[in-house]
C-alpha cells in the first residue's frame, strides 16, 4: 500500500482526476495519464456493443490522438486489485517499461504502484 499523501502533488492530481471521471461518468474504472509535458489525459471506461476499452487504455489512445510522444505517470482508480496485463503494455507502448502506475480505490487510496510492460 502506498500512503496517498507521499505522493507528491502531480501524482495526487491524475489520481485525483481519475477519481473525479469514475464518479461522474458512473463507470467501473476512471483513469488519467501524464504526458512528457506535464498535460493531462483522462478517461473512464469504455462499453460499446462495437467497442470495450478499459479506461487506462482509453485514456493512452486520447494521449496519442493528442500528440504525446511520452508518459510521465498513469493512475487507475478501480476496484480491481491490480492492473490488466493488456493496461500496463498500453501504458509501455507511450511510456516505457518502466512507466509507473498507480492503482488506486475508489476513495482514492493508492494501493499499489505497478510499472508499465
Amino acid at each position: 500500500m502506498t500512503d496517498s499523501t507521499a505522493l507528491d502533488a502531480e501524482d495526487r492530481k491524475i489520481v485525483t482526476l481519475a477519481r473525479s471521471v469514475r464518479a461522474r461518468n458512473g463507470v467501473p474504472e476512471g483513469a488519467a495519464v501524464r504526458d512528457e509535458t506535464g498535460r493531462t489525459y483522462v478517461a473512464g471506461t469504455v462499453a460499446l456493443p462495437s467497442l470495450e476499452l478499459s479506461a487506462l487504455r482509453t485514456a493512452v489512445a486520447m494521449a496519442v490522438a493528442s500528440g504525446a510522444k511520452s508518459l510521465e505517470a498513469a493512475a487507475v482508480v478501480t476496484d480491481a486489485e491490480s492492473v490488466a496485463e493488456a493496461d500496463r503494455a498500453a501504458v509501455a507502448d507511450l511510456g516505457g517499461a518502466g512507466t509507473p502506475v498507480l492503482v488506486a480505490g475508489p476513495d482514492g487510496t493508492v494501493r499499489l504502484t505497478v510499472t508499465a510492460g
